[in-house]
């Protein structure tokens, strides 16, 4: 009995000791919980929405917004080939991008086995180490968004840049030939320069290694560099090594459907508010001074092409106002997150004026036959751009540029970084272009279709069908 008492003395003890205990133990495993939750990255739920929202609009850029842009540009009997390349080119960088483009431009400094300023590696082949719960940190130190995010964003922007190139080469390359021609230059050109121009370890890693230009400094909110002066380039290349359209500079080529174009260029607009109010990775106030600027430059290169061509010409026709547009579309791209209002607008005046001049002026005087003036807006365009962002990012001038270490912000050296930015990009450009189409010409014994298939057109020669019946 007495042995019972006391077990059950011991026992009691026991339990009142685990009841005491027990607070301590629950306070203790919610304080660990609040560690590995402090610890683990959280997504923020707006940027995440506000990027895929980008996303959508930057697909929307290309088709159908280019695709459509570029089918009224050409003669009718070339329609359905542009808009064939344009969305066929869209689905082969949208796999390849995946399967091995996104690890080359964006390996990061953790991931990377080695570490280089022209390009990444492949430790994020075929999106291996990218699973639903990885992030990425935005401009802003500790915010972030979901990995997959980002790359389905940056996607968009590896698509859409290879076919703007289509534009030069339209209605007489052979369709294989294009397709091989994009594939190389997206893998040697367009990876390396977008790893060059955005590669970074992320706010929170500023001292980690970064891309060649960025590293330098050079200012690319949107891509002036990496898309616009990447792809006008090789379009001149391209333009030039094809050799000119039978009949260029004898007979009309005029444009067979300005409502596809302007329907095209409108549809570029919208979805540009993806491609540079998206650039900003968050949604804040300066996402909305982004948008706010791809308005206003868009608006003001529009009429000073048109008034421009009223004062040089006698007339401002709808395709000059649709093609200024897009040349003030190009020109605020580099620097939409950099410039303030007025400083957009400006830029965007200058960039229709410009790219009207190498329109009208330049490509007449070299003779080289770039079908729907790729060079002559992205390529020119992005150069104003590129040149201009380092003017209308000052502060004293209401821009949002960085100042060194002393407080002071240098518009002449500035520009110097630009311009070392936009000379790497055109000799690394025109280069693996060149080279691109020598190896296409290889492959398929030529690059143009023959002289008969021109002709006819390129829809019927080659795909077996026509837009209009």
């Amino acid at each position: 009995m007495t042995g019972f008492k006391t077990s059950t003395i011991l026992g009691t003890a026991a339990l009142a000791s685990l009841a005491l205990a027990l607070p301590a133990f629950a306070q203790e495993a919610a304080t660990a919980a609040e560690a590995v939750a402090a610890a683990a990255p959280a997504v923020d739920k707006g940027d995440t929405t506000w990027m895929l929202v980008s996303t959508i609009l930057v697909i929307l850029m290309t088709i159908p917004g280019l695709a459509l842009f570029y089918a009224g540009l050409v003669r009718a009997k070339n329609a359905l080939s542009v808009l064939m390349q344009v969305f066929a080119g869209f689905c082969m960088i949208a796999i390849l991008w995946v399967l091995y483009g996104y690890s080359l431009a964006f390996a990061g400094p953790a991931e990377a086995t080695i570490t280089s300023p022209f390009i990444g590696d492949l430790s994020k082949l075929f999106l291996g180490p990218v699973k639903l719960d990885s992030v990425v940190e935005t401009f802003t130190a500790g915010v972030f968004i979901p990995e997959l995010t980002f790359v389905i964003f940056q996607l968009t922007f590896a698509a859409i840049t290879p076919a703007l190139i289509i534009g030069a080469i339209a209605e007489r390359m052979k369709f294989g030939a294009v397709m091989l021609f994009l594939a190389l230059w997206f893998t040697f050109s367009y990876l390396p320069v977008a790893h060059m121009v955005w590669w970074w370890g992320g706010p929170s890693a500023a001292d980690a290694a970064s891309g060649l230009l960025f590293g330098l400094g050079a200012y690319d909110f949107a891509g002036g560099t990496v898309v616009h002066v990447n792809a006008g380039v090789a379009g001149l290349v391209a333009a030039i090594v094809l050799g000119p359209r039978v009949g260029f500079l004898k007979d009309v080529m005029a444009p067979h459907n300005l409502t596809f174009t302007l329907i095209g260029a409108c549809l570029l607009w919208v979805g540009w508010f993806g491609f540079n109010a998206g650039s900003n990775l968050e949604a804040n106030g300066l996402t909305a001074q982004a948008l706010l600027n791809t308005i206003t430059a868009t608006a003001a290169a529009a009429l000073a092409w048109a008034t421009a061509e009223k004062l040089i010409r006698g007339h401002a026709s709808l395709l000059g106002a649709a093609s200024g547009a897009v040349a003030g579309l190009v020109a605020i791209t580099p620097a939409a997150g950099f410039a303030g209002t007025l400083g957009a607008i400006v830029l965007g005046a200058v960039a229709g004026v410009v790219c009207l001049w190498a329109v009208v002026t330049l490509k007449p005087m070299l003779k080289y036959d770039d079908s729907l003036d790729v060079f002559g807006i992205h390529g020119i365009g992005g150069i104003v751009g590129a040149l201009g962002t380092a003017i209308v990012a000052a502060p004293s001038l209401g821009g949002f540029g960085f100042p060194d270490a002393e407080g002071n912000y240098s518009i002449i050296g500035h520009l110097i970084t630009q311009a070392s930015a936009i000379g790497i990009v055109i000799v690394w450009s025109g280069v693996v272009a060149f080279v691109a189409l020598l190896i296409a010409k290889a492959v398929f014994g030529g690059l143009r279709v023959t002289e008969s298939a021109e002709s006819d057109g390129l829809d019927l020669s080659s795909h077996g069908e026509r837009a209009y019946n």
